[in-house]
């Protein structure tokens, strides 16, 4: 019989899911899941239930979180970049990076998948494919390893991790309504950020869902059809016009401000012509926030890091045609850890590996 993961149901879902399966016990059920979301643990014998009330909290839910396999450290001037590897139970990887953001406050970029389908160009994680979705108790198991094994004080989540969050929906769009449950972890819409590549189809679905407060940015990197097609095939499937119309309608709240990432490619786009293009593609979307990525290279890079100078000069550029822009400072390179670098590419062919011994 398959169990209901804990975390992977708000409280409010838990209790009706108690009421429905156990004959005794179900009224502690707003009590056990705070335990494993607060607390990190599941214990219904704590609560003083009879034996029998126990047996039956274990035989329909469970409080599993992946196995922890090893956490690399980048030691940055704004603080310690920590990735960690979790182990699934079906021995996939996924990564997970804790980025410092000052003052004691820390992000943790989750994954959404095992792998990417996307491919684009400059990402390590596109080079493995897509080998599954995570489900919802997998994504939230990522803050729960990092809060209650490690201590780390996390306080926003960014879907930037592993993976492509909108190609994975369903699981996604129930992790967010478990983050934001008040009655559980209690992580307000504000501190919740989905990035995509541009998935127009799911930025339609996330317009539907009401979040008034959720952050939403998106990977742009080019801003003609030609050389975006070229980073991330996405863009073959629904070119830039679909995506600026897609994003133009996406208005959750009136003072929402999208955030465009761009990686920055030396010799590939960082001319004044494509920091024009940005602004153009950026006119009709209303608020917005560019965020200036410098490539991080992986194992096969398409290109060298920018020079401090490269990124400068590109800032002046976008800034001169209207557009706000941050710097994305690096963080965690040296241990893969920054942005496009989370993925082993290996796994993906020790997996093939696997599945031809087993036929």
């Amino acid at each position: 019989m398959t169990k209901q993961p804990i975390h992977g149901l708000t409280n409010a879902e838990l209790v009706q899911r108690a009421r429905e399966l156990l004959p005794r016990g179900h009224g502690l059920a707003r009590r056990i899941h705070r335990q494993a979301m607060l607390d990190g643990r599941f214990d219904p014998e704590s609560f003083r239930l009879g034996p029998e009330a126990c047996e039956a909290w274990r035989s329909e839910f469970s409080f599993e979180l992946p196995d922890l396999v090893a956490v690399q450290t980048d030691e940055g001037d704004r603080g310690t970049t920590s990735k960690m590897v979790l182990r699934l139970q079906d021995g996939l990887e996924a990564e997970s990076v804790c980025i410092p953001m000052g003052q004691g406050r820390y992000t943790l970029c989750v994954s959404s998948q095992v792998g990417c389908k996307m491919g684009c160009a400059f990402c390590e994680t596109g080079r493995m494919g897509l080998l599954r979705n995570l489900t919802t108790d997998e994504i939230i198991s990522q803050l729960l390893v990092a809060r209650h094994r490690l201590g780390w004080p996390i306080r926003n989540i960014v879907f930037m991790g592993m993976g492509e969050a909108l190609d994975n929906a369903t699981n996604v769009l129930q992790a967010l309504r478990v983050l934001n449950d008040e009655a559980g972890l209690a992580i307000s819409q504000e501190r919740l950020t989905i990035c995509t590549v541009g998935h127009v189809d799911g930025i339609r679905l996330l317009d539907q869902q009401g979040l008034k407060r959720l952050n939403l940015s998106i990977s742009l990197n080019a801003a003609n059809d030609s050389l975006r097609s070229e980073l991330m095939p996405i863009n073959r499937r629904t070119d830039l016009a679909e995506l600026q119309k897609a994003l133009t309608a996406y208005r959750p709240r009136r003072n929402f401000a999208l955030g465009v990432n761009y990686c920055l490619l030396p010799g590939i786009n960082d001319t004044q012509a494509d920091a024009r293009a940005v602004a153009e593609f950026c006119k009709p979307l209303g608020r917005v926030l560019v965020n200036l990525i410098p490539y991080n290279p992986g194992s096969l890079p398409l290109t060298r890091a920018p020079e401090e100078a490269e990124v400068d000069r590109f800032i002046r550029w976008l800034r001169a045609e209207g557009l706000p822009v941050r710097e994305r400072v690096t963080k965690g390179r040296s241990v893969m850890a920054a942005c496009g670098q989370l993925g082993n590419p290996a796994a993906r062919e020790e997996r093939r590996a696997l599945r031809t011994v087993r036929v």
